[in-house]
Order: structure tokens, then C-alpha cells, then sequence
């Protein structure tokens, strides 16, 4: 007697594809010079000018330590700046010009993405996004 396959686990089905998804937009965005962490650090900046390393680490779920140490690469990028003060004053993050072009190119990397995964898989897509109205107003999660 032969033992049925296990059901398909949806949620192992997600991260599956989750993961496949994340190493197309990785290799979307090696050439723009950032890694899928680095787009989400400098979109995190660019919706809250001035946000703490400790709220960007919480958004980002890293480290304070990781956060800080991202962000340098960024500021030495030109992609961020810190106009911090002084040691221990609260930092002053935002995006700098250059961040934003990256931010555009970076966006037209997803769009291209995203209209291959709506054509690909236009149900996947479409539950994505009502996923994203249930769970999160529409907008990404913080």
C-alpha cells in the first residue's frame, strides 16, 4: 500500500514562490546597486524623513545594529543622509537626490515584475493585492 502525498501546505506554497519572487527582484536590482534590504531601508527613509534607527530597525525587523550599519553603506552611497548633530543626539535620516533616482529606477524594477507576475499568474496577483486591502489598508505594512 503506497502512502498518499501530504496535502499542499499553502503556506509553504507561498514562501515557496515568495522565494523564487525575492530572487527575481534581487537580480532586478543588483545592477541599480542595491540588495532587496537596502530598497526596503531606503523606502522606509523616504516615508518618514527623520526616523530613528530603532523604528527603522523595527520596520525593517533587524537589528538596531544591522540598521545602523546598512545605513552607512547608504549614506557612503550618497543614498541617505544623516544629519545627526552629535554622537548620541537622535538622528535626522532622508533620502538624497541620488536616493530618489535609485528609488525611481528601483520602482520601474518592481513594475516590470509585477506586470510579469499579473500575466503570469493573474489570480496569484489578484489575491496578493486583496490580501494587501485586508491585512493592510492597501498600503505595505509597517
Amino acid at each position: 500500500m503506497s502512502a498518499s502525498p501530504p496535502p499542499i501546505s499553502p503556506l509553504i506554497a507561498l514562501l515557496t514562490a515568495a522565494r523564487v519572487w525575492d530572487a527575481e527582484l534581487t537580480d532586478a536590482l543588483k545592477p541599480i546597486g542595491l540588495t532587496t534590504r537596502k530598497y526596503g531601508l531606503l523606502g522606509h527613509i523616504r516615508g518618514r524623513p527623520g526616523i530613528s534607527f530603532s523604528e527603522l530597525a523595527r520596520r525593517s525587523r533587524i537589528t538596531v545594529q544591522s540598521a545602523h550599519t546598512a545605513v552607512a553603506t547608504l549614506v557612503a552611497a550618497g543614498l541617505v543622509e544623516d544629519s545627526t548633530a552629535q554622537a548620541g543626539a537622535a538622528s535626522t535620516l532622508r533620502v538624497t537626490p541620488s536616493g530618489e533616482a535609485v528609488l525611481a529606477r528601483a520602482a520601474e524594477a518592481v513594475a516590470t515584475l509585477d506586470g510579469r507576475l499579473s500575466a503570469d499568474l493573474p489570480e496569484v496577483a489578484d489575491a496578493l493585492r486583496e490580501v494587501m486591502r485586508r491585512s493592510f489598508g492597501g498600503s505595505a505594512p509597517d
